[in-house]
């Protein structure tokens, strides 16, 4: 390695002050280069080589009360707050495009979603840093000390403060299908690990020490890619999905502008349109819904209660024929007792003679769209969800699978619920209906980020449960993208963002379960607890 090149290592390891600061911002915005829509892996190596040499520069100068090695860990905490800062506000810039839906109520906060956000999620990564920093080992198990670090950081990420996994590293690996296979085992967190060591292991490539000892991390990580992708690879060539008999679905994607929806005396009119809509020919052979068995609406589609509309479900109904079943979003109202009443995000069956013939209630509620965390003080100060919902959505009681005439048990997720790794399918035992789903039914309404990064980090999110979980994913998205999945992670069809149509697909059929579906996050924590002992156990034996 050239002196100019050790040179450019070594003016980031030991920046100072507002330098430091800007170099960790900058490398970790770049990381965001590798998120969906982009998706370039090679953009990961900005952060997580940068952040090694931050590291490595930590504690160069001063004490503090807490002597050397609490001045180390402080040191680290900034760094890493500075770099995830630039990874998440780059990452999530899209999130003001809520703001701006009802911009009259809510624009004034724009800069609390689109920096605050960033500035908490951030602490997560101040926090993986000062763990990486406790365990540094110089060399290349630096490398191993930085993954233990971040990645048990993102597990925490990903769980505490009801969780926000959205846009963890791994997905850097897990939006191509190839590349996400691994995630049957390991999931989203394993593959996070995994992306974290193998993008830094370029910062050794600077380090003084031999030819040999400066490429062969780099070697080893090169090969553990390789190995990842042909794992994939083999796979996905043996791979074979049969559909499921006598299912035809129908997803119907309506594009409507977000702030249409909370006009209450546009319902009837968004109704027809939909109905419109999912009556479409695709095809010489398809005739409205006459081949059609189940219809897939996304979420909240309706600015009504259904459950207290009649005239609506008499409506669907008239519309469904013979022997259709509507899935659809909707509001629930239930009686709460002393004339309150209870507000669910759900799900329904519907059957052609109008009736409701199951349900499901999001239990995942996304915090400040759907209610307000602590809602009673923060009311006091005049804020509010983004629902118009008076005191916003109830959660549902557990997680659950559901039922339908002519389906297959299927698992629905609701919005953002398909974020959350091992979270997908409830826990054996952990309820009266632990019969393992046969596919995952998500409804979502995108529509509050425009044509932005966010709906295709959604579906990639998404996609990647199938992949762990060994079902196939259905999605339904109001505004986009909507598709069919297969167990595999393979877009069997889909549609565009931004467009209104309808997809017509058959239902695949599950593979068995994968390691990942029966063990969740464990093998995650192995990993954590083998990185955790390669750079602990062989410190204080050196």
């Amino acid at each position: 390695m050239n002196r100019s090149s050790a040179q450019f290592a070594e003016r980031i390891t030991l920046a100072v002050g507002f330098r430091r600061a800007a170099i960790a911002f900058v490398a970790g915005a770049a990381g965001a280069l590798a998120l969906p829509p982009i998706g370039f892996f090679p953009a990961m190596i900005a952060p997580m080589t940068v952040g090694v040499w931050l590291i490595d520069g930590c504690g160069a100068s001063g004490r503090d009360r807490f002597g050397a090695f609490g001045a180390r860990l402080r040191s680290a905490a900034v760094a890493g707050w500075f770099l995830g800062f630039g990874y998440f506000v780059a990452g999530l810039y899209w999130l003001g495009s809520a703001f701006l839906v009802e911009a009259d109520k809510f624009a004034w906060a724009l800069p609390l979603g689109v920096l605050g956000l960033p500035a908490i999620l951030a602490l997560f990564t101040a926090f993986g840093f000062a763990v990486a920093a406790a365990v540094w080992r110089p060399g290349w198990r630096r490398v191993l000390s930085f993954a233990f670090g971040l990645g048990l950081a993102e597990l925490l990420r990903g769980v505490l403060f009801t969780g926000f996994p959205w846009n963890a590293y791994g997905m850097a690996l897990g939006q191509w299908p190839a590349l996400a296979q691994a995630a049957s085992i390991v999931g989203l967190y394993g593959l996070t690990i995994l992306t974290v060591a193998m993008a830094a292991s370029p910062a050794t490539l600077f380090d003084p020490v031999s030819v040999r000892g400066r490429i062969a991390p780099v070697a080893v990580a090169f090969a553990a890619l390789v190995g990842v992708a042909a794992f994939g690879a083999a796979r996905l060539a043996v791979a074979k999905v049969e559909s499921t008999p006598n299912v035809r679905l129908r997803i119907m994607q309506p594009n409507l502008p977000q702030d249409a929806k909370f006009r209450p005396a546009a319902g009837a009119e968004i109704l027809r349109s939909y109905l419109e809509l999912s009556d479409r020919s695709t095809s010489p052979t398809t005739v409205g819904l006459s081949s059609v068995t189940h219809l897939v609406w996304p979420e909240s589609p309706f600015p009504f209660a259904l459950n207290r509309e009649p005239q609506a479900l008499a409506t669907i109904a008239a519309a469904l024929g013979g022997k259709t079943v509507l899935l659809t979003g909707a509001i629930r109202l239930e009686d709460g007792g002393r004339g309150a009443s209870k507000a669910y995000n759900s799900l329904m069956a519907i059957d052609a003679s109008g009736k409701i013939l199951s349900s499901y209630d999001k239990t995942h509620l996304v915090p400040f769209g759907e209610y307000l965390p602590g809602g009673g003080w923060l009311r006091a100060l005049g804020l509010r969800q983004f629902i118009a919902l008076p005191g916003g959505f109830d959660a549902g009681p557990m997680r659950r699978p559901m039922s339908a005439p002519g389906l297959p048990l299927f698992q629905p997720l609701i919005c953002y619920e398909a974020i959350f790794p091992g979270e997908a399918t409830p826990a054996a035992g952990s309820g009266p209906a632990t019969e393992r789903p046969a596919f995952l039914l998500n409804i979502t309404n995108d529509g509050w980020f425009g044509v932005t990064s966010g709906p295709y980090q959604h579906l990639a999110q998404a996609r990647l449960r199938a992949v762990e979980e060994g079902l196939p994913l259905v999605r339904a998205a109001n505004t986009g993208v909507s598709a069919v999945v297969d167990p595999y992670g393979r877009t069997i069809k889909s549609l565009p963002l931004g467009i209104a149509g309808v997809l017509d697909s058959d239902l695949p059929k599950p593979i068995p379960p994968t390691v990942f579906s029966l063990y969740a996050n464990l093998p995650a924590w192995l990993m954590l607890a083998a990185l955790f002992a390669v750079v602990v156990i062989h410190r204080r034996t050196v």
